[in-house]
């Protein structure tokens, strides 16, 4: 018989779990006001809102370091580990510096919303989306990167702020006992902050291969394109010549790599467009997904509530997200919908997040979040990769599936999204890491960005970025402070779980074709996950869907394997490795 918890633990957990959860909804209304409507007070109401809750779970942190817990039950062990890990970004107890801090992180990403630039021979200024419509679709080389360099401009006015940043929040974290936000950050993850950064290393190790055969081909075509005098066949790739502001994924200059005979069959942005849809029809689609696994529609209130297009009255954050702002059914998506392939699936992936937050909302306050942050991620994308031709015959979108023959298309203009991006998805929290540990100066911010960006991408910037630019700060998840490597971690998982719910089914062909809409099976196993919200340790959440306690790199590479194969045959005299 075990002994029963610690009384003082107990009546510790239960106020702090009622008290944090109220100033965690008082924080998500007031920064949803901030983020669908900026402006100096929203953005001031929103940094006191978020920095009550910072210093609330900073003092009850400290409080629990002081706990009698040898008798503790493991439940509450747990929450009081979890409590001290379950921000972000720790406030020093200087009460001016917390302030401060949450002020900075506030007008950082106030900057970075606001930022516009106006093209060379334009009168109009254009914003991020506007700036990346250029990279996606022109192919002259001097307005790439105007367009490139203009967006990354917006980088100088966030670095002042990011410094500070930096210097506050590790003082927070190493209140707390941490080395500094960086270590906090990797102690999330169930284990020693060394032993998850080289647990990354392994995985990454993994599929480089892949990545390096894919990186060789394209460099190929795009000095068949722009000549060996813009494009090293050795070297880098140039960041501006991808098709994406941050060079994370490629598919945006699909039609200059698709090799022949690869039309998929289908345009799926020209056949939403010609059916007259609008955003909310694709948010539709997307929960009738979730339905169609076992799961309930979504509150009328998600449908009141949620911003789907950008307003034309007000400055906004268009950055897809999505929000549980009453940590019960309060369900929310923001987002700038327009209607293409792309959002269609991003859709997808949001309604992933939200229907994540519901099935753990049954969970105590301190475990209602997912196992670990790179789940969250991975959910809505697992169901992304059943968005395959088949299931847009279910849905009406298709009359037949296109035959085989145009698979190779579709696996290259996948892997142009997702294995583009895992070396980006590791670079961006290795750049932090060693800026928050003191490794990198600001004097060197940006000479270092781009020498990590290089050693994992093989990529590089138009021209000189000397370190008077702040190229970091063009990426939202730096001056927003949102840890990033739960990104490399969801391509990762986002495979392993498509398979194992694949094998769940049982489905036939390979596992690019493989959709697990309308199955009640693949729903009962992924809703049972889901519940468990973080109360248990990920391993235990990964065993619950796929059977195995390791985070393993295979799905991603059976789901590719027949472009691996294609890629080896294209690359036969072609250079590899920058």
């Amino acid at each position: 018989m075990t002994d029963p918890p610690a009384p003082d633990v107990a009546r510790f957990l239960d106020s702090a779990e009622r008290r944090l959860k109220e100033l965690s909804i008082e924080t998500q209304q007031a920064d949803w006001i901030y983020t669908t409507y900026i402006t100096p007070d929203t953005e001031a109401l929103s940094a006191k809102a978020y920095s009550r809750l910072i210093t609330s779970t900073v003092e009850l942190a400290k409080q629990s370091t002081r706990l009698p817990v040898e008798n503790a039950s493991p439940e509450d062990r747990r929450k009081l580990k979890l409590l001290r890990l379950s921000l972000p970004i720790i406030a020093p107890s200087e009460p001016a510096e917390g302030e401060e801090l949450t002020r900075r992180v506030a007008t950082m990403q106030g900057t970075y919303a606001k930022g516009r630039y106006t093209l060379v021979g334009s009168n109009e200024p254009l914003d991020l989306q506007g700036l990346s419509r250029v990279l996606q679709e022109s192919r002259d080389p001097a307005r790439l990167e105007d367009a490139w360099a203009g967006w990354h401009h917006v980088g100088r006015a966030i670095r002042p702020d990011f410094e500070r940043y930096v210097e506050l929040a590790n003082r927070g974290a190493r209140e707390l006992g941490f080395a500094d936000t960086g270590a906090m950050w990797r102690s999330k993850y169930d284990m020693e902050p060394d032993a998850f950064a080289a647990e990354v290393d392994r995985l990454w190790a993994d599929v480089r291969p892949l990545y390096e055969a894919l990186h060789a081909y394209v460099r190929r075509r795009l000095v068949e394109f722009y000549g060996p005098e813009r494009v090293d066949p050795r070297g880098p790739i140039p960041a501006h010549l991808l098709g994406n502001m941050w060079a994370q994924s490629w598919e945006g200059i699909f039609p200059l790599l698709a090799p022949p005979g690869s039309d998929p069959g289908y345009d799926l942005t020209k056949i939403l467009v010609e059916r007259g849809s609008v955003p909310t029809d694709l948010v539709r689609f997307a929960e009738r997904f979730f339905v169609s696994l076992g799961l309930e529609p979504l509150p009328s209130t998600f449908w009141e509530r949620s911003m789907f297009v950008r307003p034309r009255d007000r400055e906004v954050v268009c950055h897809a997200s999505a929000w549980d702002v009453d940590l019960d059914h309060d369900l929310r998506i923001k987002m700038c919908i327009e209607i293409t392939e792309e959002d269609f699936r991003t859709v997808h992936h949001e309604l992933g997040h939200n229907y994540y937050q519901r099935a753990y909302s049954a969970q105590p306050y301190l475990f209602r979040d997912s196992a670990h942050d790179g789940f969250h991620e991975a959910v809505g994308d697992t169901i992304s990769l059943s968005v395959t031709p088949e299931y847009l015959v279910r849905v009406g979108l298709l009359r037949a599936a296109p035959p085989a023959s145009g698979d190779i298309g579709l696996l290259l203009q996948r892997a142009l999204e997702k294995v583009a991006f895992l070396p980006f998805g590791i670079a961006v929290d290795r750049w932090r890491w060693e800026v928050f540990s003191g490794a990198v100066p600001p004097s060197e911010y940006n000479r270092t960005w781009w020498a990590i960006r290089r050693r994992y991408q093989g990529i590089a910037p138009p021209g000189d970025r000397g370190d008077e630019e702040f190229d970091p700060g063009a990426k939202f998840h730096v001056p927003a402070n949102t840890p990033y490597m739960r990104y490399f971690l969801a391509h990762i998982l986002q495979f392993q779980f498509h398979r194992a719910l694949a094998r769940e089914i049982d489905a036939e062909g390979p596992l690019h074709r493989a959709s697990i809409y309308g199955s009640a099976t693949a729903g009962r196993r992924l809703r049972e996950m889901l519940a468990m919200g973080q109360s248990h340790e990920w391993p235990d959440a990964l065993e619950t869907i796929t059977g195995t306690r390791t985070m393993e790199a295979d799905g991603l590479l059976e789901y590719f394997r027949p472009l691996r194969e294609w890629l080896d045959e294209q690359n036969r005299h072609a250079p590899s490795g920058w």
